[in-house]
């Protein structure tokens, strides 16, 4: 039996549907990972394969007003859930990088995250490698689905409601269908070696901007709305984001044998999915 945390997210649902009966699905109602007796109480070594940890404090934005409680959910609870000894499966991002480089980023770049939410998710990474006994790290970037809030939804709506929109064009990296996670991630599970801690990188192939990826979501999905290339200047956020946070899945390829598709597949997939919801 597995565990997957956090799973009424993009990514839990996901999961769901791929695993189904065989794994047991709990969100914060359910399990506060926050709180280490009640992790440790509810998961057992000898009940669980294996933890899969999608929940995080994901507001970029609003993490910086907010870091005691993006740190609990981000950094002291995969440790908690480290602590119970169960293999895990961790679910970490690009924002973990400055986005400084031009060069695809690989695993063992340094780590020098610019907001709270990069920084609290890099404590998170280091109380798993520091307290797992066995575990996971996996990296991705711009997640979407048919699930939850996204950039995909947001663009369709507001694509659909205005005629013209402004989005940046100098922040690059990979848009990552979430359903092409979890089956990487279903993948991965009957190959996690007991004693072993490694991080490896996942998205879609391909590199785009945000700016690149509004356009396309709007022109798969029938939109006349235009969409104008602005500076992140021109767009000040609270937190600072990557300005390139491509990463590199040589190593997952190599050393698990996971193949992916390019970025524009899977979106063409997704919002054809959406239109019949």
């Amino acid at each position: 039996m597995f565990l997957v945390v956090g799973a009424n997210g993009q990514l839990g649902n996901e999961l769901r549907l791929l695993l189904q009966n065989k794994t047991e699905y709990v969100d914060k109602d359910e399990l506060d990972i926050t709180n280490q007796e009640a992790v440790l109480a509810f998961i057992k070594p000898e009940k669980y394969q294996a933890v899969i940890n999608c929940a995080a404090y994901t507001a970029v934005d609003k993490a910086e007003d907010d870091e005691d409680l993006a740190y609990k959910i981000n950094a002291e609870g995969p440790k908690n859930l480290a602590l119970t000894g169960v293999p895990m499966i961790h679910i970490s991002t690009d924002y973990v990088f400055s986005g400084q480089k031009c060069t695809p980023y690989i695993e063992s770049d340094i780590a020098e995250p610019t907001s709270v939410y990069g920084r609290t998710k890099l404590a998170g990474e280091n109380f798993v490698l520091d307290t797992a006994n066995t575990a996971v790290i996996i990296r991705t970037s711009w997640l979407y689905s048919e699930f939850g809030n996204n950039f995909v939804k947001t663009m369709r709506r507001l694509g659909a409601e205005r005629e013209s929109l402004n989005v940046v064009f100098d922040q690059i990296g990979t848009p990552t269908y979430a359903k092409d996670l979890a089956q990487a991630i279903v993948d991965i599970l009957p190959q996690i070696k007991r004693g072993t801690k490694e991080i490896y990188h996942f998205s879609n192939e391909g590199v785009c901007s945000w700016y690149d990826f509004a356009v396309e979501i709007m022109r798969i999905s029938g939109l006349s709305c235009q969409v104008n290339p602005i500076e992140s200047s021109q767009y000040p956020t609270k937190a600072t984001r990557p300005f390139y946070s491509v990463m590199n899945k040589g190593k997952i390829k190599t050393e698990l044998g996971v193949r992916n598709r390019h970025w524009q597949q899977a979106l063409h997939e997704c919002i054809k999915n959406l239109e019949v919801i």
